[in-house]
């Protein structure tokens, strides 16, 4: 019984990848637009002068950029009209059990963030001789859990309490609300005045700080964005497990 669910799981997670393959906007929102804006922003030297090299803040502010677009853009939007569609009510009472479609969505999550996380390196890297020099792995690994399964709740909570068009709208606004002020892009302190509070308590924030201490040597350690990071993990977990509706 245990093998056959095992197998089922994996055969959804699978078919989640492929589904994902081939909707053109789902590969543009998490694996080009990361790319290109590393690219773009990298090669023409427009991030403002930080602490260090330019690129020891873009790098990991895309990094999370890609964790935001996959969890919370991909899954949240692809769930909705799943949901809107019927599909996630048909695929409730398939002998796939509902925590295994959520566990199969979740590896597919992952499996996509392992493969940006890699692509963006490798442009980083080759493209621009940055290599990481933090040696936090634990924090950057602890980062990267925290803020897929965030973002991840974050799409669920949309996808499972709102129509399909309110859930493309809202996750298409906070993805540009979190690369304009999330401290991807722009230092929280080139922000103006009145913005600067706002950015401090967003996810992306929380977790572009974070994955920007475990891969370079930034003094000290971010012990607020951690802990906002981790606040910001169990209310969305707590949220999505309440509001997510099957149909």
């Amino acid at each position: 019984m245990r093998s056959s669910i095992g197998r089922a799981i994996l055969a959804q997670t699978r078919m989640e990848l492929v589904l994902t393959a081939r909707r053109g906007e789902n590969v543009l929102i998490t694996i080009v637009v990361p790319i290109v804006l590393l690219v773009f922003f990298a090669s023409l030297g427009l991030i403002p002068a930080t602490s260090g090299s330019p690129l020891d803040f873009l790098v990991p502010g895309i990094l999370a950029l890609a964790i935001i677009s996959t969890g919370m853009v991909n899954l949240g939007i692809a769930t909705a009209y799943e949901r809107y569609y019927g599909v996630l009510k048909r695929l409730g009472g398939s002998p796939l059990p509902r925590w295994g479609l959520l566990l199969a969505k979740a590896m597919s999550v992952l499996v996509l963030e392992v493969i940006q996380v890699l692509l963006l390196l490798a442009v980083a890297i080759i493209g621009f001789g940055w290599y990481p020099h933090g040696g936090q792995t634990f924090l950057a690994l602890a980062g990267l859990i925290l803020g897929t399964l965030a973002f991840s709740a974050i799409g669920l909570t949309m996808a499972g309490a709102l129509r399909a068009e309110a859930t493309l709208a809202i996750a298409n606004g906070l993805y540009l609300l979190f690369l304009l002020l999330g401290d991807v892009l722009m230092p929280t302190d080139h922000l103006p005045p009145l913005l600067r509070p706002l950015s401090q308590i967003l996810p992306a924030t929380a977790l572009s700080d974070t994955l920007r201490f475990a891969f370079t040597s930034a003094p000290g350690f971010p012990t607020f964005s951690v802990v906002a990071l981790l606040a910001w993990t169990i209310v969305a977990l707590s949220v999505a497990t309440r509001t997510f509706k099957w149909e």
